[in-house]
C-alpha cells in the first residue's frame, strides 16, 4: 500500500511530520464569506446543499476553485460550509451546516469512512458496489465505486477536485483496494472548469475486464472505457426484479453489456433481443453471455439505433411479452426536459405497441430534470396515444448503495416503472 500511495504523493498523509509541515491540501477552514439574498437562505435551512449563483448578494470575489467558504444569510445568521466554484451556476456545494466543523483532512476521514461504513450493513451479496454517491454521503461531486479490488472515481466538482489528493488517500486506506482509476471524464466537470481526467492514480493497471458477480451471475466490466464507472451498479435490485417476470420473449433496449438480457436469459427466457447503437459494449454484452453459459440459440444481439429498430418491429407486427427500456439520459439539465419528454413519449409509445397483451414494460429515466411524477405523466401519455390500458406493478429506483439525500431530490436521478398491459383499451368517445 504504501508503494501505492508514493506512486500519487500520497504517502505524505499518513506522515504526522509531513502533515506539521503543512504538506496537507486540505486547509483549515477559509474565512472568505458569501452572503445571501433575504429569502435565499431557505432551501438551505432545509438542508439544500446547493447555492446558485443568482442568490448571491455579495462575496466569492477572488476565491480559488474549490476554496472553502462560509455561506451566511442577509441577516448575518451561519448557513453553511462549503466549496466555492467561480465557473459553476452552482456557485458552492455545501460540505457541512455546523458551524462548529472544520473542512480538513479529518473531516474528509470521516466522511468516506461513514459512506464505506453505511455499505456494510446493507448485506449486497455481490464484489461490487457504490461506496460513494456524491450528495447523499456529504460529499457533492464524489462518485466512487468498487469493482472486486478496484476502485474507480469521479471527482465531478470544484471542492473534490481541491481535496482530490485527501480523498483519495482515505479511500485506499479504508478500502484496501489495490487500484485507485480516475474517470473524471463527465461533462459536469467542464461546468465546473475543469478539465476531464482520466487515468490510474494508485497501484497497477486495472485489468480489462474486471469480473463482477452479482444475483449467482458474472459480468465483465471495463472500467477504463465503460459508460460511467464502466457498469451501471444502479440497476442491480431492477435486473434482479426481472429475473422473476423473464418468460417468453423479452426485447432489451439500449442493452449496453447485458445486464438485463443476462437476468432474462439465466432466468429461462424462451428468446432475448438486445441492442445497442455500440458495437464495443453489444460485443461485452455477448462476452457476458458466454461467461453465464447460457444458450446463443436464444439470444439475438443486434448492433442497431433502438428508435429505428422498434419502428422496424412495429411495422413488422413484432410482439414480445416483456420490453425494457433504459434509455441514455436524454435531459442532461433542466434547459433539456421539453426535448427529453418527447423522446421518452415515442420511446414509450413504440415499446408498449410491441407488448403481447398482458406483457410487461420496464421503463426507465436517468435524467435529472425528469422528475417521478412527470415521467410517469409521460408514459401515461404514452401509453393513451398506444391505446394500452396499463397498471403499474412497481415504482423502480436505484439500488440501496446509491441513496438520496431526503432534502436533495435532485440526486433520484434514477426512477422507472414496471407496468403490465391489459390489452387494447376502449376507444375515447
Amino acid at each position: 500500500m504504501e508503494g501505492h500511495l508514493r506512486e500519487i504523493g500520497l504517502f505524505e498523509f499518513f506522515c504526522p511530520v509531513a502533515r506539521a509541515f503543512g504538506a496537507s491540501d486540505s486547509p483549515m477552514n477559509s474565512t472568505s464569506t458569501l452572503v445571501l439574498k433575504p429569502g435565499k437562505e431557505r432551501s438551505l435551512l432545509r438542508g439544500h446543499p446547493w447555492v446558485f449563483s443568482g442568490a448571491i448578494a455579495h462575496g466569492g470575489l477572488g476565491c480559488d476553485s474549490g476554496e472553502t467558504v462560509a455561506v451566511r444569510a442577509s441577516d448575518g445568521r451561519f448557513l453553511g460550509w462549503g466549496a466555492y466554484s467561480p465557473a459553476s451556476q452552482i456557485r458552492v456545494r455545501v460540505w457541512s451546516f455546523t458551524e462548529s466543523d472544520t473542512i480538513d483532512d479529518a473531516f474528509f476521514s470521516t466522511r468516506v469512512d461513514s459512506a464505506v461504513s453505511a455499505r456494510q450493513i446493507l448485506g449486497i451479496q455481490s464484489n461490487a458496489m457504490r461506496l460513494v454517491h456524491a450528495e447523499a454521503d456529504g460529499l457533492p461531486g464524489l462518485i466512487v465505486d468498487r469493482y472486486d479490488d478496484t476502485l474507480v472515481a469521479q471527482f465531478l466538482s470544484a471542492g473534490v477536485e481541491r481535496h482530490k489528493r485527501t480523498l483519495a488517500a482515505e479511500l485506499l486506506l479504508r478500502t484496501g483496494a489495490s487500484t485507485l482509476y480516475e474517470r473524471s471524464d463527465a461533462e459536469v466537470r467542464l461546468l465546473e472548469g475543469l478539465e476531464p481526467h482520466v487515468g490510474v492514480m494508485a497501484g497497477p493497471a486495472p485489468r480489462v475486464p474486471i469480473e463482477i458477480h452479482e444475483n449467482g451471475m458474472a459480468y465483465g466490466v471495463d472500467v477504463t472505457t465503460g459508460q460511467k464507472t464502466g457498469f451501471y451498479l444502479d440497476q442491480r435490485d431492477n435486473r434482479a426484479l426481472l429475473g422473476h417476470w423473464a418468460s417468453g420473449d423479452v426485447l432489451n433496449c439500449f442493452c449496453y453489456t447485458g445486464g438485463f438480457s443476462i437476468s432474462a436469459l439465466v432466468a429461462g427466457a424462451r428468446t432475448v433481443t438486445s441492442i445497442d447503437s455500440s458495437a464495443e459494449a453489444v460485443e461485452m454484452a455477448q462476452g457476458n453471455a458466454r461467461r453465464n453459459n447460457v444458450e446463443s440459440a436464444r439470444a439475438t444481439w443486434l448492433c442497431a439505433d433502438v428508435f429505428q429498430s422498434l419502428r422496424r418491429f412495429r411495422d413488422a407486427r413484432r410482439q414480445f411479452d416483456v420490453v425494457v427500456l433504459d434509455p441514455p439520459k436524454f435531459a442532461p439539465t433542466a434547459t433539456h426536459v421539453e426535448k427529453a419528454a418527447r423522446a421518452y413519449k415515442d420511446i414509450n409509445l413504440l415499446g408498449l405497441k410491441l407488448l403481447r397483451p398482458g406483457g410487461l414494460l420496464l421503463t426507465f429515466s436517468c435524467s435529472g430534470g425528469v422528475g417521478p411524477e412527470l415521467f410517469q405523466k409521460i408514459v401515461a401519455g404514452a401509453a393513451a396515444d398506444a391505446g394500452v390500458g396499463a397498471t403499474i406493478l412497481h415504482r423502480l429506483t436505484a439500488s440501496a448503495d446509491h441513496p438520496v439525500l431526503l432534502a436533495f431530490p435532485e440526486g433520484e436521478y434514477l426512477k422507472g416503472l414496471a407496468l403490465r398491459t391489459a390489452g387494447q383499451a376502449a376507444a375515447p368517445g
